[in-house]
């Protein structure tokens, strides 16, 4: 064989060679990206699956707390109503005594007041509530009465409120990162995809796709709120 034709022949097997390695080393660093997309995914997927895991927990105890708050709030709102209705009733016997002009019967329903009832009644005898027209028309109406039991119902439903809505807020976590981890399983399956694929085209395609996919969940998974 002549000796240019021979040269000309070895050049055309190493271009040969060298097209043949080519593809074989871009397959070599998709191959590694890969595991790479499956290891940080399946590290992001249980993390993921542990937050929504906690924050479902963490809804159940808030809305537990604000079913208990308002049992308490209930309980103090009924009790609050119980002493305003006895301490009319005993207004009204007061009313009556004041009307047959028996002081000492007078003084004896006084006592029976409470507290709260009682300060609110010596405030109202200050407006002269028999001269007095514009008199408010009891010791309930005066602005110095309150009732302990009533202002704990109204702390307790206020509680109640705050915490519920802390209750959501942690559904709305947990229903956060279940769609992101569904999101993840989708990562997985496009990885999963081009695995299959011999044109490497198609399969450096899919893996930018998940890659991409990968990089916006794992912005929203720092992005959202954690607890250890």
């Amino acid at each position: 064989m002549p000796e240019g034709l021979s040269g000309e022949v070895a050049h055309k097997l190493s271009e040969h060679e060298a097209t043949e390695h080519h593809p074989a080393r871009w397959h070599g660093l998709l191959e590694i990206i890969e595991v790479i997309l499956l290891a940080v995914v399946a590290i992001a997927t249980a993390w993921s699956g542990l937050q929504a895991s906690r924050w479902d927990g963490q809804q159940s105890l808030r809305y537990g707390q604000a079913s208990r708050d308002r049992f308490e709030a209930d309980a103090a709102s009924t009790l609050a109503g119980q002493q305003l209705s006895a301490d009319a009733a005993m207004f009204t016997a007061w009313l009556q005594a004041h009307s047959a002009n028996d002081p000492k019967l007078q003084a004896l329903i006084v006592r029976r007041f409470t507290p709260d009832y009682r300060i609110a009644f010596d405030a109202w005898l200050a407006t002269d509530p028999f001269g007095n027209p514009s008199a408010p028309s009891g010791p309930a109406a005066m602005p110095q009465y309150s009732n302990p039991n009533q202002q704990k119902a109204n702390q307790l439903n206020s509680q109640a409120s705050a915490t519920f809505d802390q209750g959501n807020s942690a559904r709305d976590n947990a229903d956060h990162y279940v769609r992101d981890t569904v999101l993840l399983a989708a990562v997985l399956f496009l990885v999963a995809i081009a695995q299959r694929f011999t044109i490497l085209s198609a399969r450096i395609a899919l893996a930018v796709l998940a890659g991409g996919l990968l990089v916006y969940l794992a912005v929203s998974l720092v992005r959202l709120p954690r607890l250890s």
